[in-house]
């Protein structure tokens, strides 16, 4: 008993410094940014948002970022969940070369992709353009959508699968009326993982769209407004990380459900 006492406090001492490690930046970065804004009344606290809102035209960026992280999730979250489906449950002639393809895009360091991206894009005159920033991460997303749905289509009993057969469902009504139900939790999880990756994307941002404000978004403004204004006042540019990084709080405190449950799901099965 008294074992098992000791590694139960020795556990939460851990998981309470774990979490004082991960939270002690953001914290610091929160508290920084309500010192307020250089020239501010003393006690306006919230003046260095308001100056780094109005500054850093971040309205635009954020609209911006999530214009492109929807899109990117919802087409890749369908061409995924079809490519999926269709790997699992049927017989697509070279489907082992296909999945090899797959994790070869999925491990491969999409840093030496940038350079052939951008001489393909500007050939087909896409730089700076919403579509220099959707179509290649739709493409870097794929390989890990595809084998995460059709890891979970393939774990689906197939008895589920033949009974909706008989039934008289065609392989398409079987996956809208019957598998996707299921699939909620990974979807979402995918989902949100594609949504953090993209949201938070800035190599590609940096370079394919350099040049056109009106496209640019949250992480590549932070950037060039951080190097602009770090050296003026840091409480607002630790207020524009805070106004950054908000809406990838937000959503992760609203799906953090759904995203351990598709997580732990394949374990529980």
């Amino acid at each position: 008993m008294r074992t098992t006492r000791n590694e139960s406090v020795a556990t939460h001492a851990l998981l309470v410094l774990a979490s004082v490690v991960a939270v002690f930046p953001l914290a610091s970065v929160v508290v920084s940014s309500l010192h307020g804004a250089a020239g501010a009344p003393r006690g306006a606290s919230f003046s260095a948002y308001s100056t780094a809102w109005t500054q850093g035209r971040f309205g635009s960026a954020l609209l911006s970022s999530a214009l492109v992280s929807v899109t990117v999730v919802v087409v890749t979250v369908l061409l995924s969940a079809l490519a999926g489906y269709a790997l699992a449950t049927m017989r697509v002639p070279g489907a082992k070369i296909i999945v090899g393809l797959l994790l070869l895009g999925l491990v491969l360091p999409y840093e030496v992709t940038v350079l052939p991206l951008y001489q393909l894009l500007t050939g087909w005159h896409l730089i700076d353009t919403y579509w220099a920033l959707i179509l290649p991460q739709i493409a870097l997303s794929v390989p890990l959508g595809v084998l995460w749905m059709r890891s979970f289509f393939a774990s689906v009993p197939v008895s589920l699968m033949e009974a909706a057969r008989i039934d008289g469902t065609s392989r398409f009504q079987t996956l809208r009326l019957v598998l996707l139900p299921l699939a909620g939790p990974a979807v979402a999880t995918l989902g949100t993982v594609l949504f953090l990756f993209t949201w938070n994307e800035f190599l590609l941002a940096l370079v394919l769209v350099p040049d056109n404000a009106a496209v640019q978004t949250v992480p590549l403004a932070l950037s060039f407004f951080s190097g602009a204004a770090r050296s003026s006042d840091p409480a607002v540019t630790a207020a524009a990380a805070v106004l950054v990084a908000l809406p990838v709080l937000l959503a992760y405190v609203f799906l953090q459900r759904r995203l351990i449950s598709g997580l732990t799901e394949g374990a529980v099965k």
